[in-house]
């Protein structure tokens, strides 16, 4: 334990049942809980948020969906770094110095949550700060991937990651109950609006701790980080990690390429927002800003001297492979659209239902409370939590009928329950009492994180079997990197098109987007004559 290994060869089936076996089980249940923890501190945006406006903090609903936003796409920028971290720095290096960075914005979160003055700017930038739990998912995936035999890869990339996704859910429940008692003291507050647990609502007048949401996860952070060095092992064959330096110069090389993704997150980011928020005001459009983005970091990433760059070079040839490109995009229908819908659900649950539409002198309103609204505190947790629960299924599933033919089956399902949420979403927000749909919106959306879940295993099923050893490694981290743009493009839309009063506009987007990828999945790996058929 703690060693580096050599001549790994899990294919070998003497070595896999004499030592190799146990030695990746020893690494995927400690990565598992590291990565929880990531999506956890990444996520957790959307959870405060719904509590700020519980306790009346001083920003408009659009100010705290920048939030949610700024994470998600920071978070998805530093994967693009992230993905290649494991050849460069090594696994165990990269997991342990990666999971104690989260520590950062999970003590930040806790004390500016305790001062109800704290400026928006300080809530941004530890928002931009989580986003080290969002890349900490590509480092991961590859790091997994190296260990188990093909024939297991669904298995264990959908137990690392559905598991890992857990940290969604875990999130979603734990922050409302840790809120409720003085865990690690400080001051409580009052709630002005009725809150909730996964175990009832709340009623306004309760006092809350809402810096435990962000404190509480010191408590799994601080263990994990030791428990990692201790545990966890570096692979240092040639198609792994070869040439790494020590620890202190893994971390210095991983913080350095952390820092490229934070300064073109944060460009990325001014150019996209108001002024009013910290932006430039420019306004420039998501679908224009975000390949900037991600070029950009690209770029400079290969820029950086010496063998970083040299290292890089070799990863990169996996952008002259057609299949990087086309599972690229199948992923970003189902992970994307999982972490993006986990980031925007508990928000567009508290504005579509906690609210009543009322028409006032011809005008459409959306700001009178709804005493009947249901809690979003209570539900959000639901969808998450299934597909996750379900996302290790979805990988055993695609070991046993292949990857591309299981995607296409919840491709479709996608697209039929994307077009249910978007009725029932629309007749909600034009109603004076939208709880009579919140029942079939949530079945539906459940049915489409379910989806997601089995598709994000099967998908990874694909790649595993269409990419050799050295590569299927970089490339989950880069499918990952991108489709992870569905946390910040997905809260995004939501709120541009509630703004507009047109939330079912964002759903017909995705629905269309849903059916491209059925047309891609079928090309590539389904149709006669297949590239890969149904791999």
């Amino acid at each position: 334990m703690g060693k580096d290994l050599r001549n790994w060869n899990p294919e070998d089936e003497a070595f896999w049942q004499s030592e190799g076996k146990k030695i990746a089980n020893r690494n995927l249940w400690i990565s598992i809980p590291s990565l929880l923890c990531g999506f956890a501190v990444w996520l957790y945006w959307g959870i405060i948020t719904v509590q700020m406006i519980n306790l009346d903090f001083p920003f408009e609903k659009s100010q705290l969906f920048t939030l949610a936003a700024i994470a998600g796409l920071t978070g998805a920028t530093l994967r693009i770094p992230s993905t290649f971290f494991i050849r460069i720095a090594g696994g165990r290096n990269t997991i342990v110095f990666t999971t104690a960075l989260l520590i950062i914005p999970a003590i930040g979160a806790g004390m500016a949550l305790q001062n109800p003055d704290t400026p928006l700017w300080q809530f941004q930038l530890l928002a931009f700060l989580s986003g080290i739990g969002g890349g900490n998912f590509s480092s991961s995936m590859s790091n997994i991937s190296f260990y188990f035999p093909k024939k297991m890869q669904g298995y264990s990339l959908g137990m690392n990651a559905g598991l890992g996704n857990f940290g969604v859910t875990t999130m979603q429940i734990v922050i409302p109950l840790v809120m409720t008692f003085g865990l690690f003291g400080g001051e409580s507050r009052t709630l002005v609006n009725t809150s909730g647990t996964l175990i009832g609502k709340i009623p306004a007048g309760t006092e809350t701790f809402i810096q435990n949401a962000g404190l509480v996860w010191l408590l799994a952070l601080v263990p994990l980080a030791f428990i990692g060095w201790w545990g966890m092992n570096n692979i240092r064959d040639e198609h792994v990690s070869p040439d790494i330096p020590n620890p202190i110069g893994a971390f210095s090389t991983i913080s350095g390429m952390l820092l490229v993704g934070f300064v073109t997150a944060g460009f990325g980011l001014w150019l996209l927002l108001p002024a009013g928020v910290g932006g430039s005001g420019f306004m420039v459009s998501k679908w224009f800003v975000l390949p900037i983005v991600i070029a950009l970091t690209v770029f400079l990433l290969k820029m950086i001297p010496g063998s970083v760059g040299q290292n890089l070079t070799r990863q990169y040839k996996i952008f002259g492979n057609k299949h990087t490109w086309a599972m690229t995009v199948i992923y970003t229908m189902t992970f994307g659209s999982f972490i993006g819908y986990s980031a925007a659900l508990a928000l567009t649950i508290k504005v579509v239902f906690g609210f009543q539409h009322l028409m006032v002198d011809g005008v459409m309103t959306h700001s009178t409370a709804n005493p009947e609204g249901p809690s979003a505190l209570m539900y959000a947790w639901m969808g998450p939590f299934i597909g996750a629960l379900i996302r290790p299924f979805g990988g055993m599933m695609a070991d046993k009928l292949g990857g591309a033919r299981v995607t296409q089956w919840i491709s479709i399902a996608m697209v039929a329950s994307a077009l249910g949420v978007a009725y029932f979403i629309q007749a909600a927000y034009a109603s004076a009492t939208p709880q009579d749909f919140f029942w079939p919106f949530l079945g539906l959306f459940l049915i489409l994180f379910a989806a997601t879940g089995i598709g994000n295993g099967s998908t990874f099923r694909t790649i595993a079997v269409a990419f050799n050893k050295e590569q299927a490694g970089p490339v989950l981290g880069w499918t990952a990197a991108v489709a992870a743009y569905g946390a910040f493009i997905i809260p995004k839309v939501f709120g541009e098109q509630l703004s507009a009063g047109t939330p079912e506009y964002a759903l017909y987007g995705f629905a269309i987007f849903y059916a491209v990828c059925i047309a891609i999945n079928w090309w590539f790996y389904l149709r006669p004559n297949a590239y890969i058929k149904n791999p």
